[in-house]
């Protein structure tokens, strides 16, 4: 009887995927969570791993000298840090090539395990010594993977609750501790190894991470959830199958002969050239695909109006990241130049790699996580709104950018100063990540279109990409003369955004309750 119940609670949220609730094991609880969550958590765990490892030190990698004992590539930290931003845009732009196949082809989990495949190649590919042409064969077979995985291991983690489900939004925070944690041991291991021994020797540790998230997930999945994600929620007829190849043709022809008119226009200033015109695609593409979806005849009126709800989420979100994102490039050469790397604490001098400072990020996240998580439990029906949340973490990271200008204020921008800047910084700006991140995934899977299940997860990180897009062309304008200015700007704009969320809060909300 009680499975008759849930299994009816789950087509009315819309569920496209065939969960057999009889299978005993998917009824366990993991923190009073279903059990299948363990197996998520953990693959997602080390997939960041291996993710925030390789980026804890891939800039340095970028603009290390080729002369030095642990030699990089020699680039420019200008067209470095452009580098590292249109990589992270690609990323997650390409969770649009991933949410499609799972939802049109594959379903969800046969993609996610592709996916870790072809990380797990781009990781190995980056360990071996070939300069250029290893950074950008490993670049793109991350991307397509981490795009495949990404938004569809997100997506599964939905499908385990019904849409009113309360234990939905705190699932939903225990998964992103598995992120964090994975991203907290990635600077520490890799970063130490990466920077303190050898660039590839790290990166080879970054696969290994990879390849165990491999075997978790494989193994779990077929204990735990064997049925769950294996059908595409909306599968390709077999007129679209045809016209597939056709389509893919015409795409890879259009995209060889862009990439030879950019190589015309200037060769001396090639690499400049393609990061702008990914940055620009970057920052229309996610509209695009919002429009489309939009406007498709298998999207309901109701499930339009929740659209529109989605929307100025979807704009706030991508102003938060824009700021967060920077810690792999405006705040990782802001360590390396202008933060004290040897510090007297309690009379002992220590020595702080600089990729250490990215552990700050999931350092904060996993400590601050589980008061969060009583808070909400504990608040229950009566914890602010979703929309009240974004706002409340936008405000906080305005102002932990506020705190980023007022060593340049004080001091100048021209000597070294205290690492506990960044420190107090990362404290305030992850708990405003803790009111967007999770709630914006919760709220994704909860508003998606029933046609469009793991794509609505792909256009939420599509978010962070647009804002990795745009920290493309604007982070090497990031240098000492700028960065009173830089960090200032960037957080008022922050707290502006926020103060506008909590003015409209009421007609979102509105729209969201259209059921």
């Amino acid at each position: 009887m009680i499975n008759d119940v849930r299994k009816t609670n789950l087509i009315k949220s819309k569920i496209p995927y065939i969960i057999e609730r009889m299978d005993k094991k998917i009824e366990k609880t993991f923190f009073g969570q279903p059990k299948a969550l363990f197996t998520l958590f953990q693959t997602e765990l080390w997939e960041r791993f291996s993710y925030y490892g390789m980026r804890a030190i891939l800039i340095y990698y970028l603009y290390a000298s080729v002369t030095a004992p642990n030699a990089g590539l020699g680039l420019p930290k200008t067209q470095a840090m452009a580098i590292v931003s249109i990589y992270g845009a690609l990323v997650y732009l390409s969770g649009i090539i991933g949410g499609w196949f799972a939802d049109r082809i594959l379903g969800a989990s046969q993609t996610i395990f592709i996916g870790g495949i072809l990380i797990t190649l781009g990781h190995i590919v980056l360990a071996t010594p070939f300069g250029l042409t290893s950074l950008f064969i490993s670049l793109f077979l991350i991307i397509l993977g981490t795009g495949m995985l990404k938004s569809n291991i997100s997506n599964m983690v939905g499908h385990l609750y019904a849409a009113d489900d309360p234990r939905r939004d705190t699932g939903f925070n225990i998964f992103v501790v598995g992120i964090n944690i994975g991203s907290l041991l990635a600077p520490i291991v890799v970063g130490t190894v990466g920077e303190s021994i050898n660039y590839h020797l790290g990166f080879s540790l970054a696969a290994i991470g990879m390849i165990v998230a491999l075997f978790v997930y494989w193994f779990g999945r077929m204990k735990q959830f064997p049925e769950l994600g294996n059908k595409p929620s909306n599968p390709l007829s077999q007129e679209e199958k045809r016209g597939l190849l056709v389509k893919l043709g015409v795409a890879l022809v259009i995209i060889l002969a862009a990439g030879f008119f950019v190589y015309r226009l200037n060769p001396a200033n090639f690499v400049n050239n393609v990061i702008n015109v990914l940055s620009w695609a970057g920052i229309v593409i996610p509209f695009i695909y919002f429009a489309t979806m939009f406007t498709s005849n298998k999207v309901s009126s109701t499930e339009r109006k929740q659209l529109l709800a989605y929307l100025p989420l979807f704009l706030s979100s991508i102003v938060f990241w824009l700021v967060e994102e920077q810690s792999s490039t405006v705040i990782a050469v802001w360590g390396e130049t202008r933060s004290n790397l040897n510090p007297t604490i309690f009379g002992v001098t220590i020595h702080i790699d600089p990729s250490w400072y990215q552990l700050l990020n999931p350092l904060f996240i996993v400590i601050l996580t589980p008061a969060f998580v009583w808070l909400w439990n504990k608040m229950g029906d009566r914890q602010p709104s979703a929309v009240s949340k974004f706002g409340l973490g936008l405000l906080l990271t305005g102002i932990s950018y506020l705190i980023m200008a007022v060593p340049g204020i004080l001091y100048g921008t021209h000597g070294r100063v205290s690492f506990m800047w960044l420190v107090v910084m990362f404290a305030v700006q992850m708990s405003g990540e803790l009111l967007i991140s999770p709630v914006g995934l919760s709220v994704s899977t909860r508003l998606a279109p029933l046609a469009f299940q793991s794509q609505m997860v792909a256009l939420w990180f599509l978010s962070d990409s647009t804002s990795q897009a745009v920290n493309a062309l604007i982070t090497p304008s990031f240098n000492k003369e700028t960065e009173v200015a830089f960090f200032g700007i960037l957080g008022l704009i922050c707290i502006g955004i926020g103060v506008i969320l909590f003015l409209v809060k009421k007609p979102i909300l509105n729209l969201m309750r259209n059921d």
